[in-house]
């Protein structure tokens, strides 16, 4: 007959000693009790294991059982495997262990799975920092009190080393994403797409916590500071939010803005992983992915306010939002009902329901990739169609054209260098910048000869 070998732990054979000791008669089951940590009842109940079993009953009954919820090796090479494919470099363990819930049905421990993926040499890319101690602002106490908003540059896309701009927006009291929108560049357009999609689907905030960008404030703001002569106009964000009767908060550091500024940090973690598992490659599928995964997003990471009362506010019966969310500027009509901008002609198209504009009076010129072109005259909006005037013909003779002088040319010329380079920009040369940047494709739309 095979005999069983038994392997005992020094814990065990302490323990068998002590209780063979207690069987014998050399020590008292109280001072096995004391010996070994344990009641008397239960230095009793071994002794009797022993004296029916042997040593054997020493040891635990699923000593060299695998545990019944331990995963299995096949499951395990699965995790490894995923973590060191290309859609997850870079994913940190929190969200790592997200995902194989959500998309592959696989239900393991934190504490499992780190250290499952350490112990085979792979670490997390969220280390975390040393903790530096400073003081928190408090969390507004109502939602729609305070939203911060600014935009990030990032690489987005796996196998894509161009940066693309994130633009958002998070409620102060909930920690809440209320708008996420991606364009290629920082720019005027994105800001009043963030703007719409709050309003959509919160309500109209009380106030905007936002950088000193020149989207948001006019740069002659630090001048003005100075020297109380300098004009400082509205930008076109500045007008739309008084417009919305929204106080625009400006912040001194990033810092200042710590909540939207940590939000980045998530993304920018997250982000590139849910596109890459999803299969997005470019900014149009990008932003219809985070119209549904904001409310993911704030699921998972936003807090219950302190009072329970939104301080958001319904957008009042007929506000029309394509009046106020675009790039608003004046021009004067002559007697045919024609007005320049952005170097092209356009003639206004009235109607009885619109009414008439009488000749050289000012208009609004509004524009927007939502509404095109329009016209705008004591609250009735116009259409517009290009206009192109006829040529005139040429005179017969025509006079020769006078030769600069070199010297003054290259003044000139000095001159326009300098200006162009300058840091210190009016409102004007503002506003056509925004236009060229963010409404390029309109211009695109202006020669063309539909209706606006």
């Amino acid at each position: 007959m095979r005999k069983t070998v038994i392997s005992l732990t020094d814990k065990e054979l302490k323990k068998s000693t002590v209780i063979d000791q207690a069987i014998k008669g050399y020590i008292t089951v109280k001072e096995a009790a004391l010996a070994l940590g344990i009641s008397t009842r239960q230095v009793q109940r071994l002794k009797k294991k022993v004296r029916e079993c042997g040593p054997a009953a020493i040891v635990h009954k699923n000593t060299g059982r695998k545990p019944a919820n331990a995963i299995s090796n096949e499951t395990k090479q699965t995790i490894l495997d995923l973590i060191q494919s290309d859609n997850f470099e870079n994913c940190n363990f929190v969200h790592f262990k997200e995902i194989l819930s959500e998309e592959y049905g696989i239900e393991i421990g934190y504490a499992t799975l780190h250290g499952l993926l350490t112990q085979n040499g792979i670490t997390s890319p969220k280390h975390r920092r040393r903790f530096k101690p400073h003081r928190r602002r408090s969390r507004k106490t109502q939602m729609g009190l305070l939203i911060q908003t600014d935009a990030t540059p990032y690489r987005w896309f796996k196998g894509d080393r161009k940066y693309y701009a994130l633009h958002g927006a998070i409620d102060d009291a909930t920690g809440q994403l209320t708008a996420l929108f991606m364009t290629k560049n920082e720019c005027l357009e994105r800001y009043f797409q963030m703007l719409r999609q709050t309003i959509k689907n919160f309500g109209i905030p009380c106030s905007i916590y936002a950088d000193r960008h020149t989207i948001f404030q006019s740069p002659n703001k630090k001048k003005a500071e100075v020297d109380s002569d300098v004009n400082v106009n509205d930008t076109q964000l500045g007008r739309a939010l008084k417009e919305l009767n929204i106080t625009l908060i400006s912040a001194k550091s990033p810092q200042a803005k710590g909540r939207v500024e940590r939000v980045w940090q998530t993304l920018q973690s997250r982000l590139p992983i849910e596109f890459s598992i999803n299969g997005i490659k470019n900014i149009d599928d990008a932003n219809i992915f985070l119209e549904r995964y904001i409310y993911k997003f704030n699921s998972q990471f936003a807090v219950e306010p302190m009072n329970a009362e939104s301080a958001f506010t319904k957008p009042a019966d007929g506000l029309d939002l394509n009046r106020i969310l675009c790039i608003k500027v004046k021009r004067k009509i002559d007697s045919g009902g024609v007005f320049s901008y952005m170097n092209k002609t356009f003639k206004i198209v009235e109607t009885n329901s619109t009414g008439y504009i009488p000749p050289n009076v000012n208009i609004n010129v509004l524009l927007s990739n939502d509404i095109g072109i329009k016209a705008e005259y004591k609250g009735h909006i116009f259409d517009v169609l290009r206009y192109v005037p006829p040529k005139r013909k040429k005179k017969a003779e025509t006079k020769a054209k006078a030769v600069p002088d070199p010297q003054w040319h290259q003044v000139y010329s000095s001159k326009t260098k300098i200006q162009k380079y300058d840091s210190s920009l009016c409102d004007a040369e503002i506003l056509k910048f925004l236009d060229e940047m963010s409404f390029g494709h309109i211009e695109r739309m202006i020669d063309s000869t539909g209706m606006y």
